[in-house]
């Protein structure tokens, strides 16, 4: 009220426009202040005891699990490039023996298979079939891999397996200071039979890892005695159509001996995304030329192909490799 008006017990117009505008105002600064504090523990009390609310995502991940290997070992002055031909692989880690001689040795990527134990809690264990049990459990793995710069490549032979598996990652988040790749053939390759259930597996994975690197593959079989077909356009395309929703970084575990007669198709997926990354794998007894591995890092980055392949091939490619670079014509 006006001063004059006070005396008077009066209020003329402006006044009354310029109160009633004060008082607006402040139920206005009132109001937005109370929604705030409402709002601030609505979503502390979510935070805290309840899921997270709609739109919003809490990033549980931390350190270098998802960190490309490369680099992550450049960082270690453990490889001399940034080069898919300098990791070293150890696989079937599945005993206390094996898993010994892997952290003793040069190697960098340490692999093993994951079950669950057959009888009792049925525990996660290091085994690949036809085995069903280990004298190491997946806990006891990770405590003796954590204290090591190794990298670290966990292969899921069954679904069940996986629930359980991460869970004991989960309480492993700050102890695990090196690259995780979590490995699972999710889709039919040619010959392939079983698999493990690829909407399943990605979706336990990721609600527990957003950032961890995917190996995903298809099964396959080869044999000696007859044709062996390559990966067809069908079934690369059906991994693009899975990985192409995914956040974090994908390689894709191919066959050395179906590598060649694939390329058009695996060349094609590997240009997809600058996420993805083929690891070229070989069994034991499989054949195949040498050249084979050439051909496929002579027509594509060398940062973006790994090499898991038994001797002599793998010595044979890096000799080749070195060769070349001494000549000039490579890299």
């Amino acid at each position: 009220m006006c001063a004059a008006d006070r005396r008077s017990g009066r209020m003329d117009g402006r006044c009354v426009r310029r109160q009633g505008s004060v008082c607006a105002g402040r139920w206005r600064v009132c109001i937005v202040g109370t929604a705030l504090v409402i709002a601030t523990y609505q979503l502390t009390y979510h935070l805290l005891c309840c899921a997270l609310p709609p739109g919003l995502t809490m990033d549980r991940s931390r350190g270098p699990w998802n960190e490309n290997i490369l680099d992550y070992f450049l960082s270690k002055d453990r490889i001399k490039a940034r080069d898919g031909i300098e990791i070293l692989w150890e696989h079937a880690t599945n005993s206390k023996e094996k898993l010994q001689k892997a952290l003793q040795s040069d190697v960098h990527m340490i692999e093993a298979d994951i079950l669950l134990r057959g009888t009792g809690d049925k525990e996660p264990i290091m085994a690949h079939p036809p085995a069903t049990d280990s004298d190491i459990n997946l806990q006891e793995w990770l405590d003796k891999v954590s204290m090591s710069n190794k990298g670290i490549k966990l292969d899921f032979k069954s679904m069940e397996a996986v629930l359980p598996s991460m869970k004991i990652l989960d309480t492993m988040r700050d102890n695990l200071h090196q690259p995780v790749w979590i490995n699972a053939d999710i889709l039919l390759g040619p010959g392939g039979t079983l698999r493990v259930d690829g909407t399943e597996f990605l979706q336990v994975v990721t609600s527990f890892f957003s950032d961890v690197t995917l190996s995903l593959g298809w099964t396959t079989a080869w044999h000696s005695d007859t044709p062996n077909e390559g990966y067809s356009w069908e079934m690369v395309r059906e991994m693009e159509n899975i990985c192409k929703n995914l956040n974090q970084p994908v390689t894709f575990p191919v066959r050395a001996a179906l590598v060649r007669q694939s390329w058009p198709q695996l060349q094609w997926l590997l240009q997809s995304s600058d996420r993805y990354s083929l690891t070229i794998w070989s069994g034991k007894d499989d054949i195949y030329p040498t050249e084979d591995l050439l051909y496929a890092r002579e027509h594509s980055g060398k940062d973006r192909i790994f090499y898991d392949v038994f001797e002599p091939q793998n010595s044979e490619l890096k000799q080749v490799v070195k060769q070349k670079q001494q000549d000039g014509q490579y890299y």
